[in-house]
């Protein structure tokens, strides 16, 4: 159902799973299980899996430990790494470039965190055409409470409910679980 013409494929996004950026996350564990779960099936089904790395000036200088990604989650040579400086992968980066060279016109979204890149690239993807599935028990957030957010468990699952009302016309949103995701066209 995307908007993007000659462009049926389905690509995972793996985003932000970074040691300084999931540390102490809730269900840290289980978040990345499932991802590397999602990541298996991508690569068993031929899938693209599109990994994103941030870095800035601050605690993900890149190269630094908290920079690196998660040792549970090994990217294989050939899938592509997109490094970024903001929260929309697609804001000052190759991944448009990626997905149209793959024929990509769907994601499937995982990483963190929920309320910063996890939003920023769902958002950005769908305004740029591509049908945009989350994958509610594949995505993390930070506690913030300190600074006046709900807590992370309510981040999330608010993430999980509004974007799975997502429609425009052409192209799609949803939330589904890791059990539940299907890498072929949106229906």
């Amino acid at each position: 159902m995307t908007t993007l013409p000659d462009r049926p494929g389905t690509a995972l996004l793996v985003i932000d799973v970074q040691n300084g950026v999931v540390e102490g996350a809730p269900r840290r564990d289980e978040v990345i299980a499932n991802i590397a779960s999602l990541v298996d099936r991508a690569r068993t089904e031929d899938v693209p899996v599109i990994w994103v790395q941030h870095s800035d000036d601050g605690g993900l200088k890149e190269g630094s430990e908290a920079w690196q990604y998660v040792s549970e989650l090994p990217r294989r040579e050939g899938e592509p790494l997109v490094h970024k400086r903001y929260s929309d992968s697609f804001e000052d980066t190759e991944l448009e470039a990626l997905l149209a060279e793959r024929g990509v016109g769907r994601l499937v979204v995982s990483g963190a965190q929920s309320d910063a890149c996890i939003r920023s690239t769902l958002h950005g993807g769908f305004v740029r055409g591509y049908d945009v599935t989350l994958v509610g028990d594949a995505h993390t957030t930070e506690d913030l409470t300190q600074f006046g957010a709900p807590a992370p468990e309510l981040v999330i699952a608010h993430t999980n409910l509004y974007w799975g009302f997502q429609k425009a016309p052409g192209r799609c949103g949803g939330t589904v679980d890791t059990a539940e995701v299907s890498f072929g066209a949106a229906e």
